[in-house]
């Protein structure tokens, strides 16, 4: 921020400075974090908030990304209310502090809703929408949900037809609560839904009634349950479920208020009105954002249901900034890639700072975008094991590009490396190792919901191993420089693959890059990239090899391969998603390897195994035997199968 003012917060302290380290310390030294006067649970925070700026609005929401489009807002004692109808909603359908309600939304009020009476009530599941039935199906067995929050059938998606799949295989599910996107529409198409809503056939067998209908039952001003002051775990966030195999982050009550605390004691004021196009099944949605809002009292803005992937909203966003007077724009590295594809014509003085997260941010679209809006991008560091929060390029400090920034306060951050006897060692000032971290958002022990997926995740039994390679520099700023399972390993050469894709981001033609290891008989892995172009330009698979051959200089770095996609694959966040990027990969390397053995068979598909990882599936043709077809493909890292 460009200013420090001293906006009270509620439950806080005047907001504080935090531009060095020593500021860090200095909140640090002033009490230690348990004897912060912050709230204990939820509905307390909750009622903090609707306490100290209940009039003020809280949330706005526009079904459609036209700056005109009919939006709509819920104040903090509009919210308060309908979170405490939706917890006394939940605990009627029988879900207590240890059960599970889950959902399967896109961005609305009534998501926001589910979430955090979810959290107040029992234990909140957020899903991704985007994920298959199969996929679904197995998040919701894994956390053994009673209850399913989802869209009625709607036009244009398919949201509700596959929570329908993947409750019938998921016979814990008791009820399915309805939501109907309708309630946002106006004029003719109001009227024009209900002949054009697409059936949906329901296979299973939980209770479903309309969530609005059975919301409205259920009293607003009080909640009919004890709200039990200990802290305990009220969310369960997925990760790695795009792969097929979800892993079940948990999260307590006491990292969620923390990451709100962080938010109103250093960024936000109830004055901030925050633009997040991002899904709030995503961590960085909920609790840098949300609960940050609920902690300071400002305002948050959600366009769309997709938000980012919504239709229009690049075309719109600037307008959108200017609709609402937006100070904050919560973004990630590719969808500022799409946005400098696009004229800034709004009037967007109102912003302050952008917050970016999600991955490593290319330091030439960062200068891009300063350039082009004259707003200055921070960037952050934080995980869905660490309840997300972990560093911040200081918004009213120095902000060293390429960095992740200053670690929270009562956040420890060490950079560890193996010591080969089953031990740590520490690295020293602007040394790699990987990034292991301890702080209130850390559930030591019990990170993930399976025993299993624990084991090995801590140091010394207290931080938590990110799996991300960094270094600290002499004055405390955390770099991230890779994932260690990222690495590209070239005949035992570490290769980091952000070397690959800073250097091809600096073309004019290039929008988004991600670089893989691609599988070599030889060398086990070489260094390919895959690129997404500027929208409009134009550039030849010889032209980028040249420019990265000029830029690159470490020259094991140089891809040996480059492909230019129409569009790379993403997560829902907007994370370049390198799984598809590697199997892609094997599929061209493997099947270039039979056709030059003469062996009439194509691998067809690529699978992931929990044990083996990515696996690929050769497609049987008679005359060709395992032997064959071992000898080409054996040699490679990558195991193989045949297709079922």
């Amino acid at each position: 921020m460009s200013d420090t003012g001293q906006g009270q917060m509620p439950g806080n302290a005047a907001q504080k400075v935090y531009a060095t380290r020593a500021d860090l310390k200095a909140l640090e030294a002033e009490m230690p974090w348990a004897a912060r006067d912050v709230s204990r649970t939820m509905y307390e925070a909750l009622s903090r908030v609707k306490a100290a700026h209940g009039s003020r609005p809280a949330i706005s929401y526009q079904l459609l990304s036209d700056p005109a489009a009919p939006k709509s807002s819920l104040s903090w004692g509009g919210l308060h209310d309908q979170v405490t109808r939706a917890a006394n909603l939940f605990r009627s359908l029988g879900v207590g502090p240890d059960d599970v309600v889950a959902y399967v939304l896109p961005n609305t009020l009534e998501t926001a809703v589910t979430l955090l009476g979810g959290m107040v009530a029992g234990i909140a599941n957020p899903i991704n929408p985007l994920l298959e039935p199969s996929q679904i199906s197995s998040i919701l067995r894994e956390t053994r949900a009673k209850v399913v929050v989802t869209l009625r059938a709607f036009p244009k998606t398919d949201i509700a037809q596959k929570v329908a799949e993947a409750v019938r295989h998921a016979p814990n599910v008791k009820h399915v609560l309805e939501i109907d996107l309708l309630t946002y529409l106006t004029g003719v198409k109001k009227f024009i839904v209900p002949l054009v809503r697409p059936k949906n056939p329901v296979a299973h067998t939980a209770d479903v009634q309309s969530f609005h209908t059975a919301l409205a039952r259920q009293p607003g001003d009080r909640l009919t349950f004890q709200d039990d002051p200990a802290d305990r775990v009220a969310a369960y966030f997925h990760t790695g479920g795009t792969t097929g195999m979800p892993k079940v982050a948990q999260h307590k009550v006491s990292g969620m208020i923390y990451n709100g605390w962080i938010g109103a004691t250093l960024l936000f004021r109830e004055t901030d009105v925050v633009m997040c196009p991002l899904p709030l099944f995503h961590v960085f949605a909920v609790y840098p954002i949300l609960m940050s809002m609920i902690a300071s009292g400002g305002h948050v803005v959600f366009p769309t249901p997709a938000g980012y992937r919504g239709e229009g909203v690049f075309d719109n966003l600037w307008k959108l900034i200017e609709r609402y007077r937006c100070t904050y724009l919560i973004t990630v590295p590719t969808a500022l890639a799409a946005l400098m594809q696009r004229p800034v014509n709004a009037d967007i003085s109102s912003l302050r700072n952008g917050f970016s997260g999600s991955a490593p941010l290319p330091v030439e679209l960062y200068n891009r975008f300063k350039k082009e809006t004259g707003v200055e991008i921070v960037e952050g560091y934080g995980l869905t094991e660490c309840t997300c929060l972990v560093a911040v390029n200081p918004p009213s400090g120095q902000k060293k590009i390429g960095s992740v920034g200053l670690t929270f306060p009562y956040t420890h951050v060490r950079i560890l490396n193996r010591d080969g006897a089953g031990g740590f060692t520490e690295a020293g000032v602007d040394e790699v190792g990987e990034i292991c971290v301890g702080s209130p958002g850390v559930f030591e022990g019990s990170t993930y919901t399976e025993a299993d997926k624990n084991h090995d995740l801590f140091a010394e039994d207290r931080f938590l191993r990110t799996g991300d390679l960094g270094r600290i520099d002499q004055d405390g700023y955390l770099f991230i420089t890779g994932r260690a399972k990222d690495l590209i390993i070239r005949g035992g050469h570490n290769i980091d693959p952000a070397v690959i894709e800073e250097a091809l981001t600096g073309h004019p033609a290039v929008a988004i890059v991600g670089a893989i290891g691609q599988p070599d008989l030889h060398a086990g892995e070489l260094p390919a990239a895959y690129v997404e172009l500027v929208k409009g330009s134009d550039a030849t698979v010889a032209e980028l090899i040249s420019y990265a051959e000029s830029h690159i200089s470490e020259r094991a770095a140089v891809p040996k391969y480059i492909e230019i996609l129409p569009e790379l694959p993403k997560t829902a966040v907007g994370k370049v998603f390198k799984p598809d990027l590697r199997r892609l990969a094997i599929i061209r390397c493997f099947n270039a390897g039979l056709e030059k053995a003469g062996l009439a068979v194509r691998v067809t598909s690529v699978i992931e195994d929990k044990k083996r990882g990515l696996v690929a599936q050769v497609g049987k043709a008679g005359g060709v035997s395992d032997a064959q077809v071992e000898a080409v493909l054996g040699g490679f890292t990558s195991p193989w199968e045949w297709a079922p």
